[in-house]
């Protein structure tokens, strides 16, 4: 089943932000670990341009190590982006993010002016809580539902950095069903607008091809089935999901494994690695194309007919 999302405060929230970004010197994105590609919102990356920017791999501490390091250098190519590896309730590091913004505009201090950064990141990624690790108040709400923060408003982080905090913006349609479904697994989208059980079995599929001992310590499964359906059958008899004549509730099972895949529980997980998101960029650019050229085709024909 398709996922698309269109609430009405997410276009206030993007036309704001364009409306903020002439007047910002730097862009910090919050990025979700285990989604790098996917919690990066491609509307986002057009409205920053070329201006500087910090990456905060966020949830780092639920993603795989091994791919962590990976995902770093990867945005680290660009040459106008640094990368770091946050965890939410890491201190050191993040309380460190206002001096190095003084580093790196030190000429705008020189001028006795202020540095005006610009916070950002999908729903759920964890910015409003790392705006109190940095800031070390209870400034930014907080909360396990995505679209928490609804309004921007303005930080003080030092005597000469300012933060301004955005509301958590998706974009209006999902070109990559992959990144809906990856997003809709770790909590970006709000459950009540996706099938669990789509998303459940989505992500079954994955960890069976590339976290298959994961799986089977955490459901302490003997052997993993051939099929996605099976292993979801198998979770479902160790999680006490059965119905009457041992019939399957795929609700409840659904929302089990996905509760135990965000919280850590199934272990570190890391749901793409950059050659994938090349693979599907591509994928995406291919089916633009097509669209493109069915739709110059209409309207050859219907101008044909005009005529």
């Amino acid at each position: 089943m398709p996922i698309n999302w269109f609430p009405g405060h997410m276009h206030k929230a993007q036309k704001e932000i364009r409306a903020l970004i002439p007047q910002v010197d730097l862009v910090i994105e919050v990025l979700d670990a285990r989604i790098p590609y996917s919690s990066q919102n491609p509307l986002l990356q057009s409205i920053r341009g070329d201006k500087p920017s910090i990456k905060l791999l966020n949830k780092s501490d639920l993603s795989d190590p091994q791919l962590n390091a990976v995902w770093v250098d990867y945005l680290e190519e660009d040459d106008t982006v640094q990368a770091f590896l946050t965890e939410p309730n890491e201190t050191d590091h993040l309380q460190q993010l206002p001096e190095l913004c003084e580093q790196m505009f030190a000429h705008k201090i020189a001028a006795k002016k202020k540095i005006h950064v610009m916070i950002m990141g999908v729903p759920n990624v964890g910015k409003s809580t790392l705006i109190n690790t940095i800031t070390q108040r209870n400034i930014a709400e907080t909360g396990n539902e995505p679209a928490v923060t609804k309004r921007q408003q303005r930080i003080r982080l030092s005597e000469h950095v300012v933060l301004h905090d955005t509301p958590g913006v998706l974009w209006p349609k999902f070109d990559n069903q992959n990144s809906a479904y990856r997003l809709a697994a770790t909590g970006g989208i709000k459950d009540n607008v996706v099938e669990l059980e789509d998303i459940a079995f989505y992500a079954i599929e994955y960890l069976l091809l590339r976290y298959p001992e994961l799986l089977k310590q955490r459901f302490e499964l003997a052997e993993l089935a051939e099929t996605t359906e099976q292993v979801m059958e198998d979770i479902a008899a160790r999680r006490g999901s059965l119905k009457g004549r041992g019939m399957v509730d795929y609700h409840k099972v659904s929302k089990i494994f996905l509760t135990e895949l965000r919280s850590g529980q199934i272990g570190r997980i890391t749901l793409e690695t950059p050659e994938m998101m090349q693979q599907e960029l591509q994928q995406v650019a291919e089916t633009r194309a097509l669209k493109e050229q069915k739709k110059q085709a209409r309207k050859a024909r219907n101008n044909k007919r005009k005529r």
